[in-house]
Order: C-alpha cells, then structure tokens, then sequence
C-alpha cells in the first residue's frame, strides 16, 4: 500500500445527509454512537435529517464534522488495514487527526470541540467580527496589508493560508471591511466576505483559547502514534505538550494550511487522502502542489476509489 498522508476537514464542509449511505457500515454507526453519548443527543438523526440552521451552529457542527471524519478513518483503517504515515487537519480538523493519532480519546474531543464552538461563539459578539477571503494576493503581501490596516487602529489579522493566491482574513467588522478595500484597490482579484459567526484564527479569540487551555488540562492528552501537523506551525508534533500548545496557539494564530501541505510533499508523500464529508481539501491540494494525488472517503463511491487508489 502507498505511503499516503490523511487530511481532515474544517468547518465549512457539514451538510445534511452527509455520509448518508455510509450509517449502514458497522464502524461508522458504532463511531456515531459514542459521539451521541458524549454529547446528550442523536447526532446521527441531525446529520441526517437536520434542520440545516441547527447543524450549522458552531457547537454543533464541529463535533459533526469531528464524528465523521473519525468515521471515515476507522472505516478506512477497516477496511485496509492501513495507517498513514503522517496526518494533518485544516483547523477543526486538526482534532480530528489527533483523535485518529490516538493523541486525544474520541469522547473527550467531541466535548472539546463542542466547548470550542462555544468559546469561539461567545469570545465575540454577533456582528462584530467578520472574515473574508483574498484572492490573488501573495501571503506576505496579505500580512502586509492587514499591518497597514491595524497602523490604523483597525484589528485585522491573516488567518488562513489555504492555497497561493489564497488567503482568509479575520477580525473586527470594521478592520475586516477596511482591509477588504485596501486589497479590492491594491491587486486582489476578489475579496469575498464569508458567511461565519465568529473571527476564527485571530488574537480576538484569546478567550476562547483562556478557555480550551483549561479544559485541555482536565483530559488526558497522548503522544501521537504517527507525526500530526500543527496549524500554527505547520511542522510535525508527535509529544504530548506540543500537541496542546498547538492547539491553545491554533485559536488566535493563522491556519498555515498551503505550508503544511508543502511540508508533508518535501518528506516524500505523494498520496492525500481526505477523511470527512466534502472534498474541500482535495480540491486545494492540486493548487497548492501539481504532482500531489488526492482521494477521499464521503460516501461508498468514493471509499472504494480510496482504497483502489492506495493500493495501486
């Protein structure tokens, strides 16, 4: 089998009725199980029949997309026998690779990620920050910008580094819309404001990061089996106390998304395979690096191309 990376989604890729024709898989229904206990409620018949308003509230989306990425990789690791060789995940994501590392126990991550949500919901109020997305603007020239702006009094910060040309900014409304105008008029292609409830990866979350310290200290969090990439540094960690600082760090830092991906191609990985609903990831992958192979695990379909694509 191929030396193959896994890569786990963030927030953004929920959907009702994902994974949808794979509740029938033993793994996957015993993975939705446990999430549900941990929880209070059946996370399986919200993924499945909604309400869409209620899946996309932070606290709840992210345990989703955390228990089906999980699901994905158990079902995978079933099915295959396989481990890869290193994981990484795009923001939320990142837990869901740590679970699969066996760094942090499936249980006690839902309920992380749940207080996550929350934390990142309440460290801002409604309306009063904002993110947007830049496009055709080089990374440096994207920190520069914002810098410019924050000379001003203004709070805007780069906070996600998905692909070259392609960077999402985080903020306060007013330093969000203000950088947006420096960029509209100095070279980007686009800037498109995003529909979220809260500015993700930007000091602004230092509550909800006072906040996750704290119950990270209150579980108990592992070595990694294999190397995960953190956001914040887009390097390797395998030890217990890296781990968690990354993940403290995570919350007010910027997701370096495009560096990570470089990273686990200069250690000789080829092969992605994205686990978790969507195909978000997959589809920044060739516009980060062109010799790149992805696949991923959604639904049956795409299952069998993983396992094909592995084992060819």
């Amino acid at each position: 089998m191929k030396k193959f990376a896994a890569v786990f989604p963030g927030q953004g890729s929920q959907s009702v009725g994902m994974f949808a024709d794979l509740m029938d898989e033993g793994v996957v229904a015993s993975t939705y199980a446990e999430a549900s206990d941990a929880l209070g409620y059946d996370l399986k018949a919200l993924t499945l029949n909604g309400p869409a308003d209620e899946l996309n509230r932070t606290e709840v989306t992210q345990p989703a997309i955390l228990t089906a990425s999980v699901a994905a990789f158990r079902l995978l690791s079933e099915r295959t026998g396989a481990a890869p060789a290193v994981a990484a995940g795009h923001s939320l994501g990142e837990y869901s690779a740590l679970v699969c590392a066996g760094s942090i126990a499936f249980a006690d991550a839902v309920k992380l990620v749940r207080l996550r949500g929350q934390a990142m919901q309440e460290a801002v109020p409604a309306g009063q920050g904002a993110m947007a997305a830049v496009l055709g603007v080089a990374d440096e020239d994207v920190e520069k910008g914002c810098a410019s702006v924050r000379e001003k009094g203004l709070k805007v910060w780069a906070a996600n580094f998905n692909t070259p040309g392609q960077v999402v900014i985080s903020g306060a409304k007013d330093g969000v819309d203000a950088a947006s105008e420096y960029f509209a008029a100095n070279g980007a292609k686009r800037v498109v404001p995003l529909a979220v409830s809260a500015p993700s990866h930007c000091p602004l979350m230092q509550s909800a990061a006072d906040k996750l310290k704290a119950a990270l200290d209150a579980i108990a969090v592992k070595d990694a089996a294999f190397p995960v990439y953190a956001n914040f540094t887009a390097a390797p960690e395998t030890s217990a106390a890296a781990i968690k600082e990354a993940l403290v760090a995570q919350l007010t830092g910027p997701v370096r998304w495009s560096q990570t991906v470089k990273a686990i191609a200069q250690e000789g990985i080829a092969t992605l395979c994205e686990l978790g609903p969507n195909r978000v990831l997959s589809g920044m992958l060739r516009r980060i690096d062109k010799a790149l192979a992805a696949c991923n695990v959604c639904d049956k379909a795409s299952l069998e191309k993983a396992i094909a694509a592995l084992n060819d």
